[in-house]
């Protein structure tokens, strides 16, 4: 087994127990403990572990919001996927709200230029790169930039917010369940995402596989407040039915 199929099946494994420990890997991947350790530093430094003592857990069970730098390149295939399905909410014209976080900025470069669209922001990534496009008109939200979502926050963005009502708002997330519904590590972030649940008549959630089954420090809102919610094909069968029963539509890329 190469190193990358070791790393694949170490993080796999990882996600699905919640922890995997260096001799249990060491045996029944059939490498000595000092591979498996090595294997757990090269996945710690991708951002993806956090050694532990006698093995490592992945970054979603700590809680560990990672900068956007860090998350662009994890699960690109998964994100380029899901923003492909996405554009089938999009309206014919008319305007939609674009939140932050990777798999929104890979929505955005979808986009189609023969459609009028007016989109609203409160993400940089997005703003930069929609600014000069003729066939949008752009919002960007005023506020005070979280550096580690390059979005901005706070009373400022939210006010905005209050002066517009979009057809589709575009929302990204840390974590989702049944139960507690969209999370979020940071309370400025989730006052915003609430705001922009609100000024939109329909929203819909892009979320990889491993946001799922989650649930981060601020709460955002419950899943009957979501019209639909757009995953990729490793989400397993009970947990897209579990948010289907819920309230939105699951829909995998």
């Amino acid at each position: 087994m190469y190193a990358i199929e070791r790393h694949q099946e170490i993080l796999s494994r990882a996600r699905g127990a919640g922890r995997v420990e260096v001799k249990q890997l060491a045996d029944e991947l059939d490498v000595t403990p000092e591979t498996v350790r090595r294997d757990l530093t090269a996945l710690e430094r991708l951002g993806m572990l956090r050694r532990v003592h006698g093995g490592a857990v992945p970054v979603e069970r700590l809680g560990v919001e990672l900068a956007v730098a860090d998350r662009e390149e994890r699960l690109a295939a998964e994100k380029e996927r899901i923003a492909k399905v996405a554009l089938d909410q999009l309206p014919d014209g008319g305007s939609i709200i674009i939140d932050a976080g990777t798999t929104t900025v890979h929505f955005a470069q979808l986009l189609p230029r023969d459609r009028e669209l007016t989109v609203v922001t409160h993400a940089l990534p997005v703003a930069n790169l929609l600014m000069s496009w003729p066939n949008v008109t752009l919002y960007l939200l005023g506020g005070v930039v979280r550096r580690r979502t390059l979005a901005a926050v706070g009373d400022w963005t939210r006010h905005n917010l209050a002066d517009v009502f979009v057809d589709v708002a575009f929302l990204g997330i840390n974590a989702i369940t049944a139960t507690r519904g969209l999370t979020t590590p940071d309370l400025g972030e989730a006052a915003v995402k609430r705001a922009l649940v609100a000024a939109a008549r329909r929203t819909v959630v892009l979320a990889d596989h491993t946001k799922f089954g989650r649930e981060d420090f601020a709460h955002v809102c419950d899943l009957e407040a979501i019209d639909t919610v757009v995953s990729d094909t490793a989400l397993a069968d009970e947990m897209a039915e579990e948010i289907e029963e819920a309230g939105p539509v699951v829909v995998r890329a």
